[in-house]
């Protein structure tokens, strides 16, 4: 049997662990595994351009260590891709038909399509027109409702924690308040997550509404109660006043989201009187070795993605729950995305160590 794997959208942490993995279990079954370059854009190759190679336990051995993808991603091309809150443009009919193409040339039996969101509903497009497709969820944003975590999320949180340790110091050093903005869009648990391990005294989520003079609030309070240092962890989609402040109008489809922390430091600066910084930790969150949880459930999502193939389970994706690897129908896995809830546990007890969220119900220890 033949099989192709390609990785689609924002590069992650975990990949290759997900591409050793599916590797690994496809050769132990006699399979052959084609890597298609560059996402969906491989899917495009011709006989006088081929934008795959074949993968082998040895071109791949250990690579579950390193960062990015050995097969690169792209998030722009031929493919739309869709933001998880609207609606997605349809696929051109040409590009399908050179997918398709590609697919019955090599001789391909299934696809796997390792992406968030928006390339899973790619791949359901893809199966719409017969392609055998089964889905790896992807996204350090951990906001697929298919899935208790993905693979990358828990690296991301760990280079948040770690980058709040270090900037802690230098606003102790100099009395200052330091705002950090971290990914996440439209989901607020990298802020969360990683607020809390870091000891932030601030975090700002989508998921609730904050205000200026909340923070300004528990900002005073705890300079009156002697503390030299203020940390606030603020999510790329928080919103100021209800409205999303974008690097860009839209990127392919995508709100590009960023600013918040600049737009915030400048605000709280002015009203406190305390000298502030911000700090944009961006794509170090992406980038450099997945934590050895994400290397296992990348290496787990791998060979489970080879167990649905065999088992002719097309049109479904790979899940994590509790400690199962399941499946479930790509429809269900993007039908809503997952999103931290305001009256969970996780937001309670952080409020009970003292942690705002700017929405004037922190607890005051």
């Amino acid at each position: 049997m033949n099989i192709g794997i390609l990785n689609s959208g924002g590069d992650c942490p975990g990949l290759n662990a997900v591409i050793e993995g599916a590797v690994a279990a496809a050769t132990a079954r006699g399979w052959k595994v084609y890597g298609f370059f560059d996402g969906f854009e491989g899917l495009l190759s011709t006989p006088d351009n081929e934008r795959w190679k074949i993968l082998t336990p040895e071109n791949c051995h250990n690579i579950r260590s390193m960062g990015g993808t050995i097969l690169g991603t792209v998030n722009k091309g031929n493919f739309t891709v869709k933001s998880g809150v609207d609606g997605r443009a349809q696929i051109a009919q040409d590009v399908l038909d050179r997918s398709k193409a590609t697919v019955e040339r090599l001789g391909l039996s299934a696809l796997i399509v390792v992406g968030g969101d928006g390339s899973q509903t790619i791949g359901l497009e893809l199966r719409q027109i017969g392609l055998p497709i089964v889905g790896v969820p992807k996204t350090i944003d951990n906001d697929l409702g298919a899935t208790d975590y993905t693979f990358g999320f828990w690296t991301a949180v760990s280079v948040v924690s770690m980058n709040l340790d270090r900037l802690r110091t230098t606003a102790y050093s100099h009395q200052r308040m330091m705002v950090v903005e971290v990914m996440g869009r439209h989901a607020g648990w990298i802020a969360l997550y990683g607020g809390i391990a870091g000891g932030a005294d601030v975090i700002l989520i989508p998921e609730i509404e904050f205000t200026l003079e909340d923070i300004v609030r528990k900002v005073e309070l705890l300079k009156a109660l002697g503390q030299r240092e203020i940390i606030v962890v603020v999510s790329e989609g928080a919103r100021i006043g209800g409205r999303l402040l974008t690097l860009d109008e839209e990127t392919k489809g995508e709100v590009r989201l960023g600013g918040i922390a600049a737009f915030l430091s400048t605000k709280l600066e002015t009203i406190t009187g305390i000298e502030t910084r911000y700090c944009v930790l961006g794509h170090t969150q992406r980038g450099g070795s997945p934590i050895p949880f994400d290397r296992v459930l990348g290496v787990r999502c791998g060979a489970k993605a080879i167990s649905l193939i065999e088992e002719g389970k097309f049109g479904h994706t790979v899940a994590l729950n509790r400690i199962d690897m399941v499946s479930m129908p790509i429809e269900e896995a993007v039908r809503s995305l997952h999103l931290v809830g305001t009256d969970s546990q996780l937001v309670d007890a952080a409020k009970e160590m003292g942690i705002s969220f700017g929405d004037a119900q922190e607890r005051t220890l």
